[in-house]
């Protein structure tokens, strides 16, 4: 890595699920070396991406990834950037860490706004009427959907409130992203 670079993660929402949306993760890292991203990774076929590059504000980086994707692929997706500090800090501040014990159905939503997460604290105080929990910590909300993530409702309560103003991973992708990230 170069002296004054910064890595980066950047989640792209609802790329390569189901049939709409479909991105080849090679296109996707020779895209993001076009755009000056060196040490370009992806995670399979997920939509997830680790790279390098000269500090800029998170929010430039997302808006400059989503239009030139716009323009390649022909379609809009939603992307939330992360340094690798901000990981870091979804990783430590998990609240759920010692009650989630099922990395597939334990879920961490992130904002591409981070102020947005206050749009949840009304979710807080809802009865999910079983083992379902939803925790909000200072970056990022956690969900624990312990019968799986299509049976829970905390998810669709989720989308209805904010929307593509967020997007999910399963809390084994996010502690793969962040080895990478370090």
């Amino acid at each position: 890595m170069n002296a004054g670079s910064e890595r980066y993660v950047a989640l792209f929402r609802g790329i390569n699920v189901g049939r709409a949306k479909r991105v080849a993760m090679a296109d996707l890292r020779t895209m993001f070396e076009d755009l000056g991203f060196s040490d370009v990774r992806t995670v399979l076929n997920s939509g997830n991406v680790v790279c390098t590059l000269a500090s800029i504000s998170d929010q430039d980086i997302a808006s400059v990834i989503e239009t030139e994707l716009e323009r390649r692929a022909g379609f809009f997706a939603r992307v939330t950037v992360l340094s690798a500090s901000d990981l870091a800090g979804i990783v430590e501040q998990n609240p759920l860490v010692d009650v989630a014990n099922n990395p597939s159905r334990h879920l961490v939503a992130v904002f591409k706004d981070a102020a947005d997460l206050g749009l949840l604290n009304p979710l807080k105080k809802r009865d999910w009427g079983g083992p379902d929990l939803l925790a909000l910590g200072p970056q990022a909300a956690y969900l624990w959907c312990p019968s799986g993530v299509l049976a829970s409702p905390i998810p669709d309560a989720i989308g209805r409130l904010v929307g593509d103003r967020v997007t999910t991973r399963n809390w084994a992708t996010i502690l793969k992203l962040h080895g990478m990230i370090q």
